[in-house]
């Protein structure tokens, strides 16, 4: 197995366990924590352009939310197409190449192609707001972003009370390597 289907691999355990941790979570993992409606972003967009204090919110905004979904289905169809994607020679197939014929394995390889590109450009705007947010805002959004911690006195709403099992995390984490496992030996 070369370096690009290990790493494929890894990214499909991360994916199998943020999708169990969107469920199962964290109070600010879970999609229903911070995945609103179409409303909710167009309220965002107004508080930020309205020229007021900006007050961050606890967890993910809603512009913050399309962020997280954007990737997260990216790097999903990513993944899914590299599965099954096949590679001209059929030397560099993916592991589950087998289960589909030629020529919808090559369809697979392009759209692989196609999504790393759309993955980059995802990642470049992300760079991008980020980078808003500090000098438009003057909110530095990167250091939450990373430790998951923000100074509550700067926040909107007060923060609900979060509480994370061991448990959880070993059985998420039992579970990506369990999907990644059957997958590679498929």
């Amino acid at each position: 197995m070369d370096w690009h289907q290990r790493f494929g691999l890894c990214a499909l355990g991360l994916i199998v366990f943020r999708l169990y941790w969107g469920v199962v979570g964290s109070y600010t993992a879970r999609f229903t924590s911070f995945v609103k409606g179409p409303k909710s972003v167009v309220v965002y967009l107004r508080s930020i352009f309205s020229g007021g204090p900006y007050k961050p919110s606890f967890g993910h905004n809603p512009i913050g939310a399309l962020s997280v979904l954007a990737l997260l289905g990216s790097v999903c169809a990513q993944v899914t197409t590299g599965l099954f994607a096949v590679d001209v020679d059929g030397l560099e197939s993916g592991p589950l190449s087998r289960f589909v014929e030629f020529d919808t394995g090559r369809l697979f390889a392009e759209i692989h192609e196609l999504t790393f590109d759309v993955m980059l450009w995802l990642v470049g705007l992300h760079v991008l707001a980020v980078i808003g947010y500090v000098v438009l805002l003057k909110a530095n959004i990167l250091i939450p972003m990373i430790t998951g911690r923000r100074a509550e006195e700067n926040q909107e709403v007060e923060r609900p009370h979060v509480s994370v099992s061991l448990m959880k995390v070993a059985v998420g984490i039992l579970l990506s390597c369990a999907v990644v496992y059957f997958i590679a030996n498929a």
